[in-house]
């Protein structure tokens, strides 16, 4: 029975997820991802692995042929003392070049939005979900809150009669 167990990609990979962008769901449109890392002082490393990060604030832009991370907000790590880093630095993304051309060069020519979804532990480096996003409208937004809460309804009855 053991063997037929396959492990899900968090344990294959052995990730470990510091926070997650959840209004971006909800204000933005996601149309794809990409995986890439960040360049990170060792006390804003010390910061992440106690969890202490924001990015609800965060995007990312194109400058110099680099990818920039803006207003992720990593707290100052008390330990560090006078090491330590400033808390809203723009850090940089590591991307192939094929990459920044490919993803960045979209956001950049049909008004699209560089957006960090998650930020985790893969392997013990520090990875950033990138999302490219287009901004919803409020009327869209109140759209997809109905027909989640719908989808939801439907569900609960289905198990009711299911329990039966």
């Amino acid at each position: 029975m053991a063997k037929d167990k396959k492990p899900t990609d968090s344990e294959h990979n052995n990730e470990r997820v510091v926070t997650q962008n959840r209004r971006a769901k909800r204000d933005y449109e996601i149309l794809d991802t990409l995986e890439c890392g960040i360049a990170l002082l060792g006390s804003e490393v010390k910061s992440l692995r106690n969890g202490k990060v924001s990015i609800e604030e965060a995007f990312a832009r194109v400058k110099d042929g680099e990818v920039w991370l803006y207003n992720c907000d990593i707290p100052e790590y008390p330990q560090a003392n006078r090491f330590n880093h400033d808390p809203k630095r723009p850090r940089k993304l590591l991307l192939h070049r094929r990459e920044i051309t490919r993803f960045a060069g979209q956001a950049s020519q049909k008004g699209l939005t560089l957006i960090p979804l998650k930020i985790y532990f893969k392997r013990g480096l520090a990875k950033v979900l990138l999302g490219l996003c287009r901004g919803r409208k409020e009327h869209d937004k109140r759209e997809i809150i109905k027909k989640e809460e719908s989808q939801r309804e439907i569900r609960r009855i289905m198990q009711r009669y299911q329990n039966r």
